[in-house]
């Protein structure tokens, strides 16, 4: 038996209920609705790397220092994902090529943004 069965992910939106709204009309997430509108959405698999960290502080809770991270959708072809979000009139800011993977962003109804990006390094998706 696994130690940890899961990872749940707290996504900060000034408009959470367009943002919601976004992961389940537009990114075709599955949900369950905890109360009140309040979706939890079920995620693709996910992998995490850890990385050095700045100056900035990250977020804290209960008094605590809690790690920052960074939201990256994964997807296999960068400019097919980009093409089926510009149908939904979504846009992604310019692809960059970095060592690790093309990437872009999304800009969420909150006006927050996530990156998106095709790995060109190997992922631990399928283990």
């Amino acid at each position: 038996m696994a130690l940890v069965n899961g990872v749940h992910v707290l996504i900060y939106t000034s408009n959470p209920e367009a943002d919601r709204m976004f992961f389940r009309d537009v990114l075709g997430f599955q949900f369950v609705d905890v109360g009140g509108g309040w979706l939890i959405f079920a995620l693709p698999p996910a992998e995490a790397a850890f990385h050095p960290v700045g100056d900035t502080e990250g977020p804290r809770h209960a008094g605590h220092q809690l790690l920052g991270s960074a939201v990256y959708l994964m997807c296999d072809d960068l400019r097919a994902t980009i093409a089926s979000l510009a149908s939904r009139n979504i846009r992604c800011t310019d692809v960059e090529e970095e060592r690790w993977g093309i990437k872009t962003t999304i800009r969420l109804p909150s006006g927050g943004e996530i990156g998106l990006y095709q790995p060109t390094h190997e992922t631990a998706l399928s283990l």
